[in-house]
């Protein structure tokens, strides 16, 4: 694999540390800003919308931009925001720094996954892009744990000075190894809208907004099932959290390969897996180690859709596929957002801690019947193109002969 995809996992590694801490540290904030720790909560909130508005806004504005001075330059909002953040005078001012810190993450994923698979083989480049997604895995395993424990010993604005050193490096590090890539002198901000509009694309971000919520309405409540059902103390929590974030790892290695040997099936396995999973889980919870290991379980098929998704979207706007695969990352802040929402409403209607692993199997139910729908509606238009090729000879083929590989 070419060094350059080790400077797109440590961006990620610095985007996926900033992301998540927040939720450890929601109590220290909220102490020393004088708030509540729901109000502090808010902060979560305003990272997401950062992302939902700025995936698209900022790929579409940056259409025109070689590819690797993106990179830099959305990193450097990337610096500018966490470092907003560590130095803001009042919780407002927090919001602010939140929001501008979330607004290079979608548009980073979604350059940045076009550039992993213009690096390599075309047999490849789920194992590329999913290599630059593992920086976002350990994430969870090292970088959240560490900055919530510097957090909660040095301060919570000790935690965002050590992500813009992170981002710095990050910097550096793209703009070392990472070769120059020009933008397609037939791509502009026309063609992307088009192709982000094409059904499979759109299909294929509503999966990503069902399938992947499914995770969220239980890892949101994570922390609160280990210490009130499986009756763990709170010191244990971040060993819980790490475990998911193992089992996150797991899911974006065997993923890639899985992806490049067959996309659609690699879907719907991993999103069948998850809601298997997320059943069983309702029920070994109340077992300690069985819980455990699901947890485990849980992170790697939850993850595992994620490489899957995000090169179906590529694919179907191949000749256009930034605004694509920016927008994908969008669909999965959404998915953060709902699927927390819904696990919160299942907590709150009073069907207890383990009401959200349910909540959270019925809304992957949706999105693996969406990609099984997308599925068959682009099985039938290969079929239809294949039937009319036969039927009009060899200029027909010649006419509908497509570069891309089926995906």
């Amino acid at each position: 694999m070419p060094l350059a995809l080790l400077a797109l996992a440590v961006s990620a590694f610095g985007i996926g540390t900033t992301e998540f801490v927040m939720m450890g540290l929601l109590p220290n904030v909220a102490d020393d800003l004088g708030t509540s720790v729901p109000t502090a909560g808010h902060l979560v909130s305003a990272y997401a919308i950062g992302v939902v508005v700025g995936a698209p806004l900022l790929t579409a504005l940056g259409s025109r931009i070689p590819r690797k001075r993106m990179l830099l330059l959305l990193m450097a909002l990337f610096v500018v925001g966490n470092l907003a953040s560590a130095l803001a005078p009042g919780f407002g001012w927090l919001v602010a720094g939140r929001v501008l810190a979330g607004l290079p993450h979608g548009a980073f994923f979604g350059v940045g996954a076009v550039v992993a698979a213009r690096l390599v083989r075309e047999d490849r480049q789920a194992r590329a892009v999913a290599t630059m997604f593992l920086g976002l895995t350990v994430a969870n395993i090292l970088g959240v744990p560490a900055a919530t424990l510097l957090g909660q010993h040095l301060g919570w604005r000790a935690t965002f000075l050590v992500v813009t050193v992170i981002g710095l490096v990050a910097m550096a590090a793209l703009a070392r190894l990472v070769p120059y890539v020009p933008v397609d002198e037939r791509q502009s901000l026309g063609r992307e809208i088009r192709a982000l509009g094409r059904p499979q694309v759109l299909l294929g971000l509503l999966t990503a907004v069902f399938g992947f919520a499914g995770v969220f309405a239980v890892y949101s409540y994570l922390a609160s099932m280990t210490t009130e059902v499986m009756g763990f103390g709170e010191s244990t929590v971040t060993v819980v959290l790490a475990l998911f974030g193992l089992g996150m790892t797991g899911g974006a290695l065997a993923a890639g390969p899985l992806t490049d040997r067959a996309l659609r099936p690699t879907l719907y396995g991993s999103l069948a897996a998850l809601v298997l999973a997320l059943v069983a889980f309702r029920f070994t919870i109340h077992v300690p180690w069985l819980a455990l290991v699901t947890v485990v379980v849980l992170g790697a098929v939850g993850f595992m859709t994620t490489t899957p998704l995000q090169m179906l979207v590529m694919h179907k706007a191949k000749d256009a596929p930034t605004l694509a695969s920016a927008s994908n990352h969008s669909a999965f802040n959404l998915a953060n957002a709902g699927g927390a929402w819904a696990g919160g409403a299942a907590v709150a209607a009073g069907w207890g801690w383990t009401s959200p692993a349910l909540v959270g199997a019925g809304l992957t139910v949706v999105g693996l019947a969406i990609a099984a729908v997308a599925g068959l509606l682009d099985r039938a238009d290969t079929t239809e193109g294949a039937s009319r090729v036969v039927a009009e000879g060899p200029r027909a083929a010649d006419r509908t002969a497509q570069p891309e590989r089926t995906a």
